[in-house]
């Protein structure tokens, strides 16, 4: 009966993953009823596909699941096959950084010519992660799963919805706020090969024709179904990313997810709760999986900054400082003074080895919604701050988590923290 079992669990993954886009179309819906879908006149030739990256997913997920695959290895054959894939993306996203320094050498004259052992070479590594890849998934999806159960953050000892990524290039998102408040009023998906100049003539467009504040930002996972998540060989941020996009799957089911876009204030819960979450579990993995590999692939060779930052600058300070004065010139109406302030600012984290392109009221409404630790981009937001209360007067995690789930305001969040 164990390939009944199989099959089984094949068409459950299955029926999520339709729910999941059922819902994913609704809220598309949703958001197009906005004033700001005007921006869609000039994002639409760039605009990620979901659908058909879902279908390809869920392909891959409904054929390893009924192959049941990590099952048949040893846990020493399994702990192998994790160090050989994650040694392969190292290779593949090192690689992929020399082949783009191919083509921004003004020294090299024909850069197909000079590259091509390269691109031969990235093209059998390529290969090699589509056959492994799926495998190398199931494992971690099992093993975040298990670290789940451990948690009692499970139903029946089943992760509900079932733990379900794939690593792959992400989408860019571009944001838009208004000008006069930072309040994120959009977030509309782009495709992963955009380059910078067209990022750029992009904003530019949207400011200009909209009168608004927009950026493009890279984001290090979605919380699709399957989710997606970017190839990484950090194994902190890989695991606490998995494990921070489930839970915001968990959350669909439930009110404070299905609030999400409802307030500013329920967004920053939603996305501090998974930060929380998602950090914890994948701490708690790592700990019991992987703890003699944290030292070797501790951080990602492509997102590095691109010089050295200095020892004695405290960006989470710097950061606070500057969004807490932003809102207050905003808060005047002086809208001209606040972004001059933010382009001077921007050169001061970019001489203390801090490469942001832009900083704008766009860029504080999208990372100010992660308040997971003091300071930084959230500036005196008091959204984050509750939420961590309620996490340190939590009697575990899945208590902090089904407490939470269940609200749907930031006054109830509030009541809960009270003395």
């Amino acid at each position: 009966m164990h390939w009944l079992t199989r099959l089984l669990r094949g068409v459950n993954i299955g029926l999520y993953i339709f729910i999941f886009m059922s819902l994913l179309g609704g809220s598309s819906q949703i958001l197009s009823t906005l004033p700001s879908e005007a921006a869609r006149r000039y994002t639409r030739p760039d605009e990620f596909d979901f659908v058909t990256w879902t279908v390809d997913a869920l392909g891959i997920k409904i054929g390893q699941a009924a192959l049941d695959s990590p099952y048949y290895l040893s846990d020493t054959s399994r702990h192998q096959l994790m160090v050989n894939y994650f040694r392969l993306i190292d290779s593949i996203l090192k690689d992929e950084n020399k082949l783009e320094l191919f083509f921004t050498d003004p020294t090299i004259q024909d850069p197909e010519a000079a590259s091509a052992p390269l691109r031969d070479s990235l093209n059998h590594l390529y290969a090699y992660q589509r056959q492994i890849g799926p495998l190398a998934e199931s494992i971690l999806q099992e093993q975040i799963s298990a670290t789940l159960t451990s948690m009692d953050l499970t139903s029946g000892g089943q992760a509900v919805p079932p733990v379900l990524f794939h690593m792959t290039p992400l989408p860019y998102d571009l944001i838009i706020s208004p000008r006069n408040v930072i309040r994120q009023d959009a977030a509309l998906s782009l495709i992963p090969d955009l380059t910078v100049d067209k990022q750029v003539s992009l904003e530019n467009n949207v400011d200009r024709n909209l009168k608004v504040s927009s950026l493009v930002v890279p984001i290090g996972g979605i919380g699709t179904y399957p989710t997606m998540v970017e190839r990484t060989t950090d194994l902190n941020w890989l695991s606490g990313t998995i494990a921070h996009e489930w839970t915001h799957n968990w959350l669909t089911w439930h009110p404070l997810g299905l609030n999400y876009d409802t307030t500013p204030q329920l967004r920053t819960m939603n996305e501090t709760t998974a930060d929380i979450v998602g950090g914890e579990i994948g701490q708690a993995m790592l700990k019991k999986y992987y703890p003699e590999l944290v030292a070797e692939f501790i951080s990602d060779p492509v997102s590095l900054p691109l010089s050295p930052a200095k020892a004695d600058f405290n960006f989470n300070a710097e950061m606070h400082t500057t969004r807490v004065h932003v809102d207050e010139l905003l808060a005047q109406g002086k809208i001209t003074e606040a972004e001059s302030y933010m382009d001077q600012r921007r050169l001061v984290f970019w001489n203390n080895g801090y490469p942001i392109r832009k900083l704008n009221q766009a860029y504080f409404a999208f990372y100010g919604a992660y308040a997971d630790v003091p300071g930084g981009a959230a500036g005196e937001d008091p959204v984050g701050p509750a939420v961590r209360a309620l996490r340190a007067h939590s009697k575990s995690l899945s208590d902090f988590l089904h407490t939470i789930g269940g609200m749907t305001s930031f006054m109830q969040l509030q009541e809960a923290i009270s003395p």
